[in-house]
């Protein structure tokens, strides 16, 4: 890997703020000095960390860290946003925080960047819970979703060892809208599938970047996932589809994936087994890996010829 990246200072990123109905929403945003050439992409966070930590982290000595900065070099303006309940977006007392929310708040972060930039659609990459807040947004607003990508998805849950032990702690969870975290939290999520598939530097800034912000997470996606799914149509995502699963993975169950991507109905659709990886894939030692299969799917070019 080159060591330019790693010399190069990080793009300047702009804090933007929006609201849905009177809950405030904090969005984050990266481009290039000459222009997204490349087009616009929106990057949905998971259940336990919020955007910054997840697509923006800064670790010395690991070039592009920072997901956002290596897609600002590759020529595209990227956002993020503080779903409610996370970071610094609104956290009031009666936040669920739900799947179907978090794409309520995807539809007014895309109103206000569409209103600022003019972008008609985007590339929308949604990690765990932020896949399925992603893949409900498709569903819902199909004409502002260039590509999709789904990472570490699960559709009905089937062959998830991870929510077979988060059901458990189901009773817990419905007891409050909130549970506590802490960096030993954040350092199970590394622990639990494939240990040392991380840098442990890497763990620690990641650790260090989430409790910054938060203490506590919201329970809504948590219930949903162990109790709602499936609570995707994969015959209603429309779009071009990227689904992406790291091979240790243990939320997102194979068997349940290819079945997901076979009713896709758009034929622009790629599976992608992505080798050494657990479950936070951009935090991984192999994630120059997942950036170019990402990359890779943003840049297709469309299709010429689609059949009779």
């Amino acid at each position: 890997m080159s060591t330019t990246a790693a010399l190069k200072p990080a793009p300047r990123g702009e804090e933007h703020w929006t609201k849905n109905g009177d809950a405030e929403l904090f969005l984050w945003r990266k481009a290039p000095d000459a222009g997204a050439k490349a087009g616009t992409i929106l990057f949905v966070h998971g259940s336990s960390m919020a955007s910054q930590p997840t697509f923006d982290l800064q670790v010395p000595g690991r070039p592009y860290s920072s997901a956002m900065d290596y897609f600002v070099d590759k020529g595209f303006e990227t956002w993020t946003v503080d779903l409610r309940g996370y970071g610094r977006s609104d956290k009031r007392p009666g936040t669920e925080a739900t799947i179907a929310q978090g794409a309520e708040d995807l539809a007014a972060a895309t109103d206000y960047i569409i209103r600022e930039t003019g972008t008609p659609a985007f590339h929308v990459y949604g990690i765990s819970s932020g896949a399925l807040r992603a893949a409900t947004f498709a569903q819902h607003h199909p004409e502002r979703v260039k590509r999709l990508a789904l990472d570490a998805f699960v559709w009905t849950g089937e062959g998830s060892h991870t929510l077979e032990n988060r059901r458990k702690k189901l009773p817990d969870f419905k007891r409050g809208e909130r549970r506590p975290i802490d960096k030993a939290f954040v350092y199970s999520i590394f622990n639990r599938d494939h240990p040392g598939t991380a840098e442990d530097k890497v763990i620690e800034a990641f650790a260090d970047a989430i409790t910054a912000l938060d203490d506590s997470m919201p329970n809504g996606t948590y219930i949903d996932m162990c109790t709602n799914l499936p609570l995707i149509d994969p015959a209603r995502i429309t779009v071009p589809t990227l689904v992406m699963r790291g091979e240790y993975d243990g939320i997102a169950g194979f068997d349940d994936l290819i079945a997901f991507f076979a009713r896709l109905p758009n034929s622009d659709r790629q599976f992608a087994v992505m080798p050494g990886i657990s479950h936070a894939s951009f935090q991984q030692k192999n994630y120059m890996l997942v950036y170019h299969i990402l990359h890779g799917f943003f840049t297709q070019p469309e299709p010429i010829y689609r059949g009779g």
